[in-house]
């Protein structure tokens, strides 16, 4: 409940958010600025006519209703769409209101997420069975790759059964490979968005706590409507409202920084009299994958590049100082790229 409501405030983008079930029909997307002070920083350092921050993409799907798996509120039309993304934000309201509805007309925070997560089970549930129908023929006769998937499928039916999601499964490199052609629900990863209203009665949240703990899921707290109501004010207007309601911090920065590491995201950065740039990458790039990010050139006619962390480069007050500190190093293919790089590349 607020899905769309929080939608809005993430990316000032007008999709509808009414009042009743199923007022999202549509994806909507919206790319979203991800909060990074370094960008900012090195902007000023070197005196950069642009600042662009990296960016990640929220899509805004309707919601799931008990019975999704089977059709239920346009049920299989949305789980496709969600098996289009890379993770999954579960947007769960703990605020009392009368005044809005909700679809199951009570307010029970984990039996909401029970809800959801199950009917991605059950949709999980369904491809794994159709898929094992098929391999199970090709494994009587013993081919050793049908085999190998039959025990994979296996240990997947197993743990839905059991009310479990895929992501709580670990896997070799080769059973990877086979979980991935899937494209299950359940192995993505989910991040909770605990949706509550400043100053507004709350349900219970203690079963829902453990729930999550147990689960080791990750989760923040968030007020959508605040939110969406700040994200049309000015920066000083937003400040006095803030003050006025007692909302120190948004929630949506940590949403958005929470998603991004979810992602297994992170950031290198270049900086110059033009532009101060943060380029996504994957962790665990190496550096010709990371200059990709850029153009693919910088990967195909990759020869080394120039590297210092960001503060390192902010404490010797230019590149020139730094080197002649010895600061900048220079890295090869091999090059591991870690979080706060500030990279030139040479191509």
């Amino acid at each position: 409940m607020g899905k769309s409501t929080l939608f809005n405030a993430l990316t000032k983008k007008g999709v509808p958010a009414e009042n009743y079930p199923f007022c999202t029909i549509d994806p909507s997307v919206g790319v979203v600025a991800v909060p990074d002070v370094r960008v900012d920083t090195l902007a000023d350092f070197s005196h950069s006519k642009k600042r662009i921050p990296p960016a990640i993409e929220f899509v805004d799907i309707a919601g799931l209703v008990k019975g999704a798996s089977e059709g239920a509120g346009l049920g299989n039309k949305f789980l496709s769409h969600i098996r289009e993304v890379d993770a999954i934000l579960e947007v769960v309201r703990i605020f009392e209101d009368g005044d809005v509805l909700h679809v199951d007309n009570k307010i029970d925070p984990r039996s909401d997420v029970e809800t959801i997560n199950l009917e991605l089970i059950l949709a999980d549930m369904q491809t794994v069975t159709k898929r094992l129908g098929s391999v199970n023929r090709d494994a009587k006769r013993g081919e050793k790759t049908a085999l190998l998937e039959q025990a994979v499928l296996e240990k997947i039916k197993i743990t839905l059964e059991a009310g479990s999601l895929v992501s709580t499964l670990t896997f070799t490199d080769e059973e990877v490979l086979i979980v991935r052609s899937l494209q299950l629900l359940t192995m993505k990863p989910i991040l909770y968005a605990l949706n509550g209203k400043v100053g507004a009665q709350e349900a219970d949240t203690t079963a829902l706590m453990k729930f999550l703990k147990k689960g080791k899921s990750n989760f923040v707290r968030v007020d959508a409507r605040i939110e969406h109501e700040l994200s049309e004010l000015e920066v000083e207007d937003k400040a006095n409202f803030r003050t006025e309601l007692g909302v120190e911090d948004d929630g949506i920065n940590a949403l958005i920084s929470e998603s991004y590491t979810m992602l297994g995201l992170m950031t290198f950065l270049t900086t110059g009299e033009d532009e101060t740039r943060g380029w996504m990458i994957k962790r665990g790039s190496t550096a010709p994958q990371a200059g990709a990010a850029i153009h693919t050139d910088f990967e195909e006619k990759f020869i080394r590049a120039e590297v210092i962390n960001w503060e390192l480069l902010l404490g010797a007050g230019s590149y020139a100082a730094a080197r002649e500190r010895g600061l900048l190093r220079t890295e090869g293919r091999d090059y591991i790229v870690k979080d706060g790089d500030v990279i030139e590349f040479k191509i």
